[in-house]
């Protein structure tokens, strides 16, 4: 099968790869499409995200969908030829994060396309995948493959709207336009907020963002602050950029809650603690999910307003092509790679 494989910053190649045979208890997915997430990006332009670095080649991938290709030899899974998404993740089950609940933040989970442990787990931008049955999810009749391949990235919007708590009537500040903002946004909404505003520095994300049912858009550099709104209720940053964490600090009520869920850069951050301190701002990590990856498909089935998120669509073998052009936000937002076409 062919493969698409980071081996540093800048070395990404689709290659030969000998798929892996299920076993009992797992399932080999034939790939149909896969999203290019922002850590697969930040994999190949600078081999790391945040403190997880490439120390080995490694498959990349994590948002895959496709169709049962193989059962292991206890028949677990759906039947072959099913259309299915894939759960991305594998905790433990055993340590107190998992008994209590929080299966997303499991230290010895395995994520698909990660390099934060070594060996490296991974990734699924393979022609085939070979994955527990348990992470396999049919897709509802009604859901195509291509709205279903934003269930991983719209799970992530999900938890982080969780975190939030109860948006129902709140206004809400987003910073931070990409795939994941966008998907923020339109749960938010979905979930009852009366009001989302989205940040961004570039004009096609904020579009994009309006069409995901944003309420207002603003450019994160307008010079004057007079054109952002009165404090929000809720803010949650999605940028992944110390200059979005300062604005949602900045702009939410006294009380209010700030949702981390871009991963910042490595290293110390600066972070306005003395405002965070007066005002008794609630400040609440949001780190994949768990369970929301179920909700996910429901909410792409019944036809959340995401499809404008889903911009280009390139075949494996110009999977460099597709990542340079996923990194220019001026013009794409979220990139898929085609992996039936070669």
């Amino acid at each position: 099968m062919q493969a698409c494989v980071v081996h540093a910053a800048g070395d990404l190649r689709v290659e030969h790869r000998s798929p892996a045979p299920p076993g009992p208890g797992q399932v080999t997915v034939a790939v149909a499409l896969g999203g290019i997430c922002g850590s697969d990006l930040h994999y190949y332009r600078h081999g790391r995200v945040g403190d997880f670095t490439v120390r080995e080649p490694m498959v990349l991938g994590h948002e895959i969908v496709g169709h049962v290709a193989t059962l292991g030899p206890d028949g677990a899974g759906p039947a072959v030829g099913t259309p299915v998404a894939v759960h991305p993740a594998t905790p433990c089950d055993r340590c107190p994060d998992c008994e209590a609940g929080r299966r997303n933040i499991c230290a010895d989970t395995r994520y698909l396309g990660s390099a934060a442990r070594t060996p490296h787990v991974q990734g699924g931008f393979a022609q085939l995948v070979t994955v527990p049955a348990a992470q396999i999810r049919p897709l509802p009749p009604e859901l195509g493959l291509r709205r279903a391949v934003l269930a991983e990235p719209l799970s992530v919007a999900l938890h982080a709207v969780h975190r939030a708590g109860d948006v129902t009537g709140k206004r809400v500040l987003v910073t931070g336009a990409g795939p994941i903002g966008c998907l923020v946004t339109a749960v938010l909404r979905r979930k009852g907020a009366a009001e989302v505003v989205v940040t961004d520095l570039l004009d096609t994300p904020l579009r994009i963002a309006a069409a995901s049912g944003a309420t207002a858009t603003l450019r994160a550099d307008a010079p004057d602050d007079d054109a952002w709104p009165d404090p929000f209720d809720i803010a949650v940053e999605a940028s992944g950029a110390p200059a979005g964490l300062r604005s949602c600090v900045e702009r939410v009520r006294r009380g209010g809650a700030v949702v981390l869920l871009g991963l910042l850069p490595s290293g110390d951050v600066p972070l306005l603690g003395n405002i965070a301190v007066t005002r008794e701002l609630e400040l609440r990590g949001a780190f994949r999910f768990d369970s929301e990856f179920d909700e996910a498909l429901d909410l792409l089935a019944q036809g959340l307003p995401v499809d404008a998120i889903v911009t280009h669509t390139f075949p494996l073998a110009e999977a460099d092509a597709a990542f340079d052009l996923a990194h220019d936000r001026t013009i794409a937002s979220k990139v898929l790679l085609d992996l039936t076409r070669t």
